[in-house]
């Protein structure tokens, strides 16, 4: 009997070593990654500089590896007219295939040996400096300034797109780390640093979240590692040396976990890690991420040792265009924020206990409360305040209007809600408009440790039960026949009224009422208004009027000398 159990005893310990030996690969170091793609962020710039004869200015520094063929090709032909500056401190072999419009520029002591079937004017050879700064000042002073300055590491295939390669915003250019392969006048082809990789899932899970593991060796050199996530439902597991900085370029993952430093990119501090793990074998790091995240297969593994201080790593399947260019699907509660931060959801409710979600199709009455949740997925075990700034509804009609909405904080306990907040409003503004149909959207930020980033926006489209106020028209007055007689009877009162009133006007100031009346009052003092025009006195009487006159005059003298008499 006991021999029976210690033979039972061997073969559980047995099964539970090869279960345990399944969880994890080896890997194998291979030139092309599936899932990871490793690209050094260079120094360069891209600028909004162009000359007055509409040619661009463009500087390639191109730097090859020691086991590199340093052999590259440029492909032109299709190009905006422009001036390409060429350097390397390497010798390279380069064949190009350029336009009339574009004319490349060599050092004189440059080992850069170029080979083309045409065109052959378009190629010169001057002075000028290799270094970066003095390069950017030589073609400043030389053509008036730098459209871009792009580095590039082991080039294979440099083309043009054929679009404007100028980007809007400072026309200074200032060197800075980049991502070369964000410039998307040109395609770049270059090879990828080779890295080691193996997988322990033979297949998607459909739904189920990947599990990404990133591994750097102790032995490298400390560096920070961009990363862009360009994959749906990802847990990354990541480990480094001390000293490592993660940086997140785009959150579209749900979780994360590293022994090393984060920086989100709606904080500007780090989040510090949450444990130490210091062993880098693989099977040790890929038992830790499984246990992390409590799985028990993972996607991929990666290990790589970067020979720079700044690497930029690409997440996502090239094989299968669909997952890294996905489309989203409309959904009633959208987030409206940047790829790059956290994705988050609003809810609405009818009651303050937030139990019963408000149905899409459901309309709103203006004149209730209305109660809403907005909240976002946990990254790992990072716990982000949601704070929401401000809230604003938009009609969707053909005037579209937007007017801003006032909110009131609700409590809310870690419990209940550990990744979400809580808010109400009063819809009764909406009630005078004519819309109906709106677009609810409100502004938050990412606090953690009270220290907060930019969290962009998240929207949620709303149906208000309210009428629809129709324009006022002007109302038409029917009159029957005695409002016709008594409109007629009242313009006639009104006439005689007036005509009245305009003859005691001109009695009063003095306007003649009779035919022969004028030469009379031509001579009445206080008659101004009269209308025959005054004519003068005339000293000389007429022959009637002087023995008129004269008999008058002797009548008169004739009565005083009787009486003296």
């Amino acid at each position: 009997m006991e021999g029976q159990v210690a033979r039972f005893a061997l073969v559980l310990c047995i099964a539970v070593a090869a279960s345990a030996s399944s969880q994890t690969c080896d890997p194998v170091k291979v030139d092309d990654n599936p899932w990871v793609y490793v690209k050094e962020s260079l120094i360069g710039c891209w600028t909004s500089f162009i000359r007055e004869d509409k040619a661009e200015v463009h500087i390639l520094n191109l730097n090859f590896a020691a086991t590199d063929s340093k052999m590259f090709s440029l492909e032109m032909n299709n190009a905006k007219p422009m001036n390409l500056i060429l350097t390397s401190p390497d010798t390279a072999y380069g064949l190009y295939n350029i336009n009339t419009d574009v004319n490349i520029y060599i050092n004189n002591d440059s080992t850069i040996v170029l080979h083309g079937n045409q065109h052959h004017s378009n190629v010169h050879k001057q002075d000028f400096p290799t270094q970066d700064e003095e390069l950017v000042k030589w073609a400043t002073q030389k053509f008036g300034g730098v459209t871009s300055f792009t580095t590039i590491r082991n080039l294979q295939t440099v083309s043009s797109t054929g679009i404007k390669g100028t980007k809007p915003g400072f026309p200074y250019c200032i060197l800075r780390n980049e991502d070369a392969f964000e410039k998307h006048f040109m395609k770049i082809k270059a090879s990828s640093l080779a890295s080691k990789y193996c997988s322990t899932q033979q297949q998607n899970r459909g739904d189920a979240a990947e599990l990404h593991i990133i591994n750097i060796p102790e032995n490298a050199i400390t560096c920070n590692v961009s990363l862009r996530i360009d994959t749906e439902k990802t847990s990354v597991f990541l480990r480094g040396p001390q000293g490592t900085t993660w940086t997140f370029l785009e959150l579209k993952h749900t979780q994360f976990g590293s022994n090393n430093d984060i920086l989100l990119p709606t904080m500007t501090h780090r989040i510090q890690p949450r444990f130490t793990l210091n062993i880098d074998n693989a099977q040790d790091v890929q038992r830790r991420a499984l246990d992390h995240f409590k799985a028990s297969t993972f996607t991929s593994y990666t290990e790589l040792e970067p020979k720079e201080s700044m690497v930029l790593l690409v997440l996502g399947k090239k094989d299968n265009p669909a997952v890294t260019e996905t489309v989203p699907t409309p959904v009633i509660a959208i987030s409206t924020n940047a790829p790059h931060q956290m994705p988050l959801l609003m809810q609405l409710y009818t009651s303050p206990d937030y139990r019963s979600p408000l149905d899409p199709n459901t309309k709103v009455q203006s004149d209730k409360r209305i109660y809403a949740e907005i909240s976002g997925h946990t990254l790992g075990d990072i716990f982000l305040t949601i704070k929401v700034i401000s809230c604003f509804v938009r009609s969707t009609g053909s005037c579209p209007v937007q007017k801003e909405l006032p909110f009131m904080p609700e409590t809310c306990s870690l419990n209940s809600c550990p990744n979400s907040t809580r808010l109400s409003f009063f819809l009764d503004q909406l009630q005078e408009l004519t819309s109906t149909t709106w677009d609810l959207e409100c502004s938050v930020k990412l606090c953690y440790s009270e220290k907060c980033g930019d969290g962009g926006r998240v929207k949620r489209n709303l149906e208000v039960t309210q009428p629809c106020l129709q324009p006022q028209t002007q109302q038409c007055f029917d009159f029957g026949l005695p409002g016709v007689l008594g409109i007629a009877f009242g313009g006639f009162l009104i006439g005689v009224l007036l005509i009245g009133a305009l003859w005691f006007i001109k009695i009063k100031t003095g306007y003649p009422t009779a035919l022969d009346i004028s030469s009379t009052a031509a001579n009445l003092p206080g008659c101004p208004c009269s209308g025959v025009k005054r004519q003068p006195v005339s000293t000389i009487p007429s022959p009637s009027e002087n023995s008129s006159a004269n008999a008058s005059i002797g009548s008169t003298q004739s009565t005083p000398t009787s009486s003296m008499a």
